[in-house]
């Protein structure tokens, strides 16, 4: 018996594009006459609430019995949440785990041979693991072929200057890269002085030390940026490692139920193309003051639109992540005095979750407003949906900036210094979007897109060829 080892980061974007990977691999490469592959699957939960990943995860056990899960106990004493950014819990937790990771994999090794450990970012500390008993170990960058390069470029970047990027007032010029604003870098990094840039340039170093780097993405979606990383450009003090380029993998389907058949079923009813889809990530809340200018902003905008909101995070902050709350947002006190009566034959608002890949595939949607988490980029791309760019999160701000000004697959939502995005600018950009030429303009660049993904994921495309070049590798 073959295996494949996984160790997605706990985040549900990360773990489901993970879990994806390997129904991809089994689905190409799982070949019962000639030899038994299985794909391990390492899950850790750490001491915060990122989202219940349970039903997902029984449902792929249920349908795929090749994949196998396995759930770390976690460290002893557990690592107490403060108040730390989430990146530094899951890193100190993931820290911590090691010795549970290297228990499991030799208990896989007794009765399989392990052909390769693929790790995610946030679990850079199972490398030295991996490598240590001898297993090929490669990385899975589950974001965009140019936030690879940035990551392999950041020691030198780090190297080449002694202020943090969020001081320094400038353009950072990363090879294959457009011209970055230094504070649209992605939030962890903004401060050198603080400990989640520590552990990202931890991260950043490591990932030339691996086997290969596996990337979600396709070769003619990021020709740029890849030539960059395969040219060397962007690793300056050593080896760049080979790049697998598999994407786009998405998730096949909506496992939840909540709320699914209401939104699908009310969007069955809408004209084809004229929806407004709104949705920003398991983790993106916004502030009560920012909910009301979205709604505002909508109502003006006379479009159809189906909004996903969730209830603002503990502390009033506007645009920030936030564990996943469990409470339904109360939308009477949430949004203007009968905003849902008014916009009742043109609108709906779900609350907490949609069923995103099966909204942006039907019919009715004619755009996106995204907070442009790489799946759901991903996601709009093989729908063939136009997007609004409005980061809230992580490196959304530098996907952002690729996704209006490289690939030109949506329009910026422009925040004011205080960093409200008002009702006057949503109104303006779904107006955008959905009326004019500009909007016209990144639709048609966004179907050619959809095209060149649905041949990059065909019998001879790029991301298949790419897939079979891992597979190949790992048997060496």
């Amino acid at each position: 018996m073959e295996a494949i080892v996984l160790y997605p980061a706990p985040n549900m974007g990360h773990l489901i594009s993970m879990v994806e990977l390997a129904q991809l691999i089994l689905l190409h490469h799982h070949h019962p006459s000639t030899s038994l592959l299985s794909v391990h699957i390492l899950i850790t939960s750490p001491p915060i609430n990122l989202g219940s990943a349970s039903p997902y995860i029984a449902s792929v056990s249920a349908t795929t019995p090749s994949i196998i899960f396995h759930h770390l106990p976690g460290p002893s004493p557990p690592l107490q949440p403060a108040s730390f950014p989430m990146e530094i819990l899951v890193f100190e937790h993931i820290k911590l785990t090691t010795p549970q990771v290297q228990t499991t994999l030799l208990s896989i090794s007794v009765s399989s041979s392990i052909r390769a450990f693929v790790i995610d970012g946030f679990c850079t500390p199972a490398l030295e693991v991996g490598t240590s008993l001898q297993i090929p170990t490669y990385y899975f960058f589950s974001t965009c072929a140019s936030c690879l390069a940035l990551f392999l470029y950041l020691p030198t970047l780090h190297k080449n200057t002694t202020k943090s990027f969020k001081d320094l007032n400038t353009h950072l010029h990363v090879p294959g890269l457009p011209p970055i604003p230094s504070s649209h870098m992605p939030k962890p990094i903004l401060d050198r002085t603080e400990e989640q840039h520590s552990w990202f340039l931890y991260f950043a170093t490591h990932l030339p030390k691996s086997a290969g780097i596996i990337v979600n993405t396709f070769n003619s979606l990021e020709p740029n940026a890849l030539k960059a990383i395969s040219d060397g450009l962007c690793v300056q003090d050593g080896h760049t490692p080979p790049i697998f380029c598999v994407g786009p993998v998405i998730k096949s389907n909506d496992q939840s139920a909540g709320g699914q058949a209401e939104c699908l079923k009310w969007m069955d009813s809408q004209p084809r193309g004229k929806v407004v889809f709104l949705s920003f990530g398991s983790l993106g809340t916004f502030s009560k003051e920012q909910l009301k200018e979205i709604a505002v902003g909508l109502e003006k905008s006379d479009q159809r639109f189906l909004w996903v909101v969730r209830s603002p995070p503990k502390k009033e902050q506007s645009q920030q992540f936030s564990s996943q709350s469990e409470e339904d947002p109360d939308l009477d006190s949430l949004l203007p005095e009968s905003f849902l009566d008014r916009t009742s034959e043109k609108g709906l608002v779900v609350k907490q979750w949609a069923p995103q890949v099966a909204v942006l595939r039907h019919d009715a949607v004619g755009s996106f407003v995204t907070h442009c988490g790489w799946n759901s980029v991903l996601e709009a791309v093989c729908a063939g949906v136009p997007m609004v760019a409005w980061p809230l999160y992580a490196e959304q701000r530098f996907n952002k900036i690729l996704l209006v000004e490289q690939l030109k697959l949506a329009l910026p939502m422009n925040e004011s210094e205080g960093g409200l995005v008002s009702a006057a600018e949503v109104e303006r950009r779904v107006r955008e979007i959905m009326e004019s030429e500009e909007g016209n303009s990144v639709r048609e660049q966004v179907l050619a897109k959809r095209q060149e993904a649905m041949a990059a994921t065909s019998e001879q495309g790029s991301s298949r060829v790419a897939l079979a070049k891992f597979m190949e590798s790992a048997k060496r």
